[in-house]
């Protein structure tokens, strides 16, 4: 009797359990399968036959009409000058309404300033990046740093190829592989976004002969933006001269990005 021993039902269940895990689900293979290229095993006309579509095709299924319960009814009046009917509503109308609409519980909306940044992970400090759009566009420019709005900052530098400090979006930039080492060099505090907004001043009234006396005024750069553009510059040239390639990387930095015929950008590796 000591050999008959009944097992425990938790040791039953855990039992079960392991059994369950043990056995895998298998996936049968359909039976048209493609044997490449588009080319499946049965054609469409014998999966017509196969499936028999042809007994469903022009059969048609009886509509089933339901039936509109009633929401009003006539109901007699007893009494003189009563009408003698009356028109009810079977279903009663609710007794109280809320004097206020409830409260909308809204999402709370983050701000512009308060949003995350992405940086793609090939855009390093000091990658070489080619510019897509504006008008530096198949430019190469050396990436400096992502400023708060999300925007990269870089330069040509403007020495080599006539590109000053510019901010892009990383949209328009295709990052490559080359990189120029400059890990312990960090940008002015001062340079940031708004050190690119331009001061607008506010249209004067226009006055009787003044239409065409006044043309449009002509971006030019300040001191301050050419010092800095100097500054910039002089730490990025160092830092080319700096490696061992550094003539191969101002011929790079100076040619312009092209494609000749046959070139896809997808199929290039930068």
């Amino acid at each position: 009797m000591s050999d008959m021993k009944t097992k425990s039902p938790e040791k039953a269940a855990e039992a079960a359990a392991s059994e369950k895990k043990e056995v895998k689900k298998k996936f049968g293979k359909p039976r048209n399968y493609d044997l490449g290229n588009g080319v499946y095993r049965f054609s469409r006309s014998r999966m017509y036959h196969k499936k028999a579509i042809y007994k469903f095709i022009d059969k048609k299924t009886p509509k089933i009409v339901k039936l509109k319960k009633p929401l009003t009814a006539e109901k007699e009046i007893g009494g003189d000058k009563n009408g003698e009917k009356r028109i009810v509503l079977l279903k009663k109308r609710r007794s109280n309404y809320p004097t206020a609409d409830p409260i909308t519980k809204r999402h709370a909306k983050k701000c512009f300033r308060e949003h995350h940044r992405y940086l793609r992970p090939s855009l390093v400090p000091g990658t070489i990046c080619i510019l897509l759009a504006g008008s530096h566009k198949g430019k190469r420019v050396v990436f400096l740093k992502q400023l708060k709005t999300g925007l990269l900052l870089v330069t040509g530098p403007f020495l080599i190829n006539g590109c000053p400090l510019r901010r892009i979006n990383q949209n328009y930039v295709i990052a490559t592989s080359t990189r120029i080492d400059l890990s312990g060099y960090k940008l002015p505090e001062h340079i940031n976004d708004e050190y690119f907004k331009r001061k607008r001043d506010k249209r004067a009234k226009k006055e009787e002969g003044d239409i065409f006396s006044k043309k449009k005024e002509e971006y030019k750069p300040n001191d301050q933006r050419k010092s800095d553009q100097k500054i910039v510059d002089k730490v990025v040239i160092d830092a080319i001269k700096k490696s061992q390639d550094k003539k191969l990387l101002f011929t790079y930095l100076s040619a312009m990005f092209g494609l000749r015929s046959s070139q896809y950008p997808h199929r290039l590796k930068f």
